[in-house]
C-alpha cells in the first residue's frame, strides 16, 4: 500500500488549491514563447497543471500513484492543449530523447522525491532558459493555531506522537532547505517568493482534507476511524463557534531556479 492508497478523492476535493499570485510568477517564466510546454512532477490529482493551462502549449503530468493520476486525467479531460500522463515516479520518469520541457514544477511533493536523481535528470530534458519551481504551503499537521494544535493533539492521541507517512511508515522530516538543494543542482541560480494565504475551512472540508492526507488517512485508524471523526467534528465546530471560524494562516513558498 502507497502512503496515498484510498486518499485520491479527498485529495481531488479537499486539498487547497495554487494562490492565483503564484499562477501568475509561473506563467510569466514562458511569457512570450512560442513553445511552452510544462513539465508537472508528483503532479497528484493536477492542480498545477489545471491552474496553468491557459499559459502552456503542452503539459507532461508526472504521478507514481494511479489514483492519484486518474482524478487528474478527469481534472484535466477536455483541455484544448496537448496532455500526457505518465504513471511513474519522477525519478524514473524518461521522455523523448528531443523533449525539453520549458517549466518543470513539483509542488507538495519534493518532499518525497530523491531530489538530487531528479534535478540532474531534469539536465537533460529542459530548454536552455527553463525554469524549475518547487512549491509548498505545509499542512494543517504544521499549522500552528488553537484549532489546529487541539486537531493535532486528536489525530496523536489515535495515531501516536510521530507523524505517519502512511500505514507502518513514520514521516522523514525534511529540515534542508529547498534553495540550497537548487542551489547546488544545475538550476543554481535561485529565487524565493513567499505568498501569505489566509485559508477559511469549515468542519467538513478539514475532514475530507484530513483523509487526502499520509497523516490522517483512513486506513490509519482502523476501527476506530468512526469515533476519530465524530470527536474531530466535534472539536472543529467547538473551535469555530468560539473563534468565529477555522481560520488558517498560511504561507505559500516557490523556490525557483534556472541555469546560471
Amino acid at each position: 500500500m502507497s502512503q496515498f492508497d484510498t486518499t485520491a478523492p479527498y485529495y481531488a476535493a479537499y486539498r487547497p488549491g495554487i494562490p492565483t499570485e503564484a499562477v501568475k510568477l509561473l506563467a510569466q517564466r514562458v511569457a512570450g514563447k512560442e513553445h511552452r510546454a510544462l513539465l508537472d512532477l508528483g503532479s497528484g490529482t493536477g492542480q498545477v497543471p489545471l491552474a496553468l493551462a491557459g499559459a502552456m502549449t503542452e503539459i507532461d503530468v508526472v504521478e507514481q500513484d494511479a489514483g492519484m493520476l486518474a482524478e487528474a486525467d478527469k481534472a484535466l479531460a477536455g483541455l484544448p492543449l496537448t496532455v500526457r500522463l505518465h504513471n511513474a515516479p519522477a525519478e524514473a520518469f524518461t521522455p523523448l530523447a528531443s523533449y525539453r520541457a520549458d517549466l518543470v514544477t513539483v509542488c507538495r511533493a519534493f518532499h518525497w522525491m530523491d531530489q538530487d536523481v531528479v534535478l540532474s535528470r531534469l539536465e537533460d530534458m529542459t530548454a536552455p532558459d527553463a525554469t524549475v519551481a518547487v512549491m509548498g504551503d505545509g499542512s494543517l499537521w504544521t499549522a500552528r493555531s488553537a484549532w489546529t494544535d487541539a486537531l493535532r493533539a486528536l489525530i496523536q492521541e489515535y495515531l501516536g506522537k510521530e507523524r505517519r507517512a502512511g500505514v507502518g511508515k513514520k514521516y522523514a522530516a525534511h529540515n534542508r532547505p529547498y534553495r540550497e538543494i537548487l542551489a547546488e543542482s544545475a538550476f543554481g541560480q535561485v529565487e524565493e517568493h513567499t505568498i501569505a494565504v489566509e485559508r477559511e475551512w469549515s468542519t467538513e472540508t478539514v475532514i475530507g482534507y484530513l483523509y487526502s492526507t499520509s497523516f490522517a488517512a483512513r486506513p490509519l485508524f482502523g476501527e476506530r476511524v468512526d469515533d476519530f471523526e465524530r470527536r474531530a467534528r466535534a472539536l472543529l465546530d467547538e473551535h469555530a463557534a468560539a473563534d468565529g471560524g477555522l481560520i488558517e494562516p498560511a504561507s505559500f513558498q516557490i523556490v525557483l531556479g534556472r541555469r546560471g
